[in-house]
């Protein structure tokens, strides 16, 4: 008997699908003012931003018109099962399975295209399935992907974020983590049992454009740094325990400074 065929995370393929939501009339071309949004955005993460107060506005314009677009999602041909009697070995039933990448670092990415040209240029042979952003997200968080790459083989091929591919799954406009409204308030309740820090805010940590949350603490005089540490890890445990704001963070640092 012959294996369950599964997809890439190890899941049964049998009755699944990268649903299309139709998109009459497509003709397979890119949304200018989407492709402009990207060149913007990787140009700017190219020659690094001075200040989040650069980077912020581009990125958010870039989601805006990612959340509204088409995209292209390639499935290619994976054989299901071969015939080796002969001299040749002979593929005699395939499957279309989702395509995605796999970084050095062991994390791993879906590929998204805006047009057949960008996906053609990638690999001619992938087909195009057609997809909202939505949808394409929902995807690449099954197949446990945890970034969007766009255009891969482009010059202005962009990498959309975890926390940007959670609020397209989720539907939800993309706020960066340090002005979105509920990571504030719950790095205020993480930090409230916390009597050895006075006050705290929340800030754009480094580089410009990597959505790093850089939490800055004002602490009360005479701590050690044993004890500063275990304060913000156990700060840092209580934010990661919460789905929906580790959700909306790519990453997070700490900075401190002393209680006034």
């Amino acid at each position: 008997m012959s294996e369950v065929p599964t997809d890439s995370a190890g899941q049964a393929w049998a009755g699944k699908s990268i649903p299309s939501h139709g998109f009459a009339g497509d003709t397979g071309g890119a949304d200018p003012a989407l492709v402009d949004a990207l060149v913007a955005a990787s140009a700017a993460g190219h020659g690094s931003p001075a200040s989040e107060t650069e980077a912020a506005p581009l990125e958010a314009a870039l989601m805006e018109r990612v959340a509204v677009a088409r995209w292209l999602v390639p499935v290619v041909a994976v054989a299901d099962e071969v015939d080796d009697s002969g001299a040749h070995v002979v593929e005699t039933r395939s499957d279309m399975a989702a395509v995605t990448l796999t970084s050095p670092d062991g994390s791993r990415a879906l590929p998204v295209f805006t047009s057949l040209e960008s996906l053609a240029a990638w690999d001619a042979h992938a087909r195009p399935v057609p997809v909202t952003a939505s949808a394409a997200a929902q995807a690449a968080i099954s197949e446990e992907c945890h970034v969007l790459v766009v255009d891969v083989a482009s010059p202005h091929a962009t990498v959309l974020r975890p926390s940007m591919l959670w609020a397209l799954a989720q539907q939800r406009p993309w706020v960066p983590s340090h002005l979105d409204d509920h990571v504030a308030a719950a790095v205020r309740a993480a930090v409230a049992d916390e009597p050895e820090v006075g006050d705290h805010r929340v800030e754009a940590g480094e580089p410009p454009g990597a959505g790093v949350l850089r939490i800055v603490l004002a602490l009360r005089p005479g701590l050690g740094s044993d004890a500063v540490g275990e304060i913000a890890t156990r700060i840092g445990e209580r934010i990661a325990t919460d789905g929906e704001t580790r959700a909306r963070i790519d990453a997070l640092t700490f900075s401190l400074e002393a209680a006034h």
